[in-house]
């Protein structure tokens, strides 16, 4: 694996993808939970992981134009149709799992499973800004660990509506603004510099490694049990500290 030159540049990305909703009053009983995943980036980490991942698209798809999507992909629908044939959907998914099992990227999320978390605290509390508020502060945690000056970070969520989009960025702007417990609004707004949207179309291939980790991480937190060889292979890019896992919030605690 050969970086790209600029390996230290202080340009980083946070990508944020959601797996289920955050709807607390109608929800699907066998997928209670809601996920809010996120992955940090250097621009070299970035470089890497797109060079890589649009080799894979042109291998597979040739110069059709496809995005990576997590649902589409086991469901084989919407250009992943190849994935019926046994043989190249294994190809496929060893491609896949070699460059995500990289350290090109790491994770911070939250999920919130939603029965225990109404009978504590009710259907009417946010469950998007607590996640975000989360993933923002572990952010500038891991960014803090990395000890460069003049980080710039670029904050990137996939659009969902005019109405979706105006909630996203108040969501970011109050906790910039208010910080958490345990971090100021200073210290967020240090790194935290700019907050964008982008469509489906653009083809970002941050968020869709952001749509591909966010569906494992859910299904672990669901059932640790279960088998979960997507989860096998991303959990050691998870944001660890002393040894523990320390991007990865599960609410409230089971």
């Amino acid at each position: 694996m050969v970086l790209p030159v600029n390996i230290h540049s202080n340009k980083y990305y946070l990508f944020l993808d959601e797996c289920g909703d955050q709807n607390l009053s109608n929800f699907d009983p066998s997928f209670p939970v809601f996920t809010l995943c996120g992955v940090i980036m250097s621009q070299a980490q970035l470089d890497w992981i797109s060079n890589e991942i649009n080799a894979l698209k042109k291998e597979y798809w040739g110069d059709k134009k496809i995005i990576l999507h997590s649902r589409d992909i086991r469901k084989c629908q919407n250009g992943f149709e190849i994935l019926f044939d046994l043989e190249v959907k294994q190809s496929f998914y060893n491609r896949v799992n070699s460059i995500l099992k990289e350290k090109m990227y790491v994770i911070v999320c939250c999920s919130i499973l939603k029965e225990p978390y109404i009978r504590q605290y009710g259907r009417l509390n946010d469950v998007y800004g607590l996640s975000l508020s989360y993933i923002m502060e572990r952010t500038v945690f891991y960014l803090d660990s990395l000890m460069k000056e003049n980080i710039h970070l670029t904050t990137t969520v996939e659009c969902r509506g005019k109405k979706e989009d105006r909630s996203l960025l108040d969501y970011y702007n109050k906790v910039c603004d208010r910080g958490t417990y345990w971090v100021t609004s200073e210290r967020i707004k240090n790194y935290f510099k700019e907050f964008e949207l982008k469509k489906k179309s653009d083809d970002l291939i941050g968020l869709q490694v952001a749509d591909l980790v966010a569906y494992p991480i859910t299904r672990y937190v669901l059932d640790e049990r279960a088998v979960n060889l997507a989860y096998d292979i991303i959990k050691d890019n998870i944001y660890q500290k002393e040894g523990k896992l320390y991007g990865m919030k599960v609410f409230p605690n089971k």
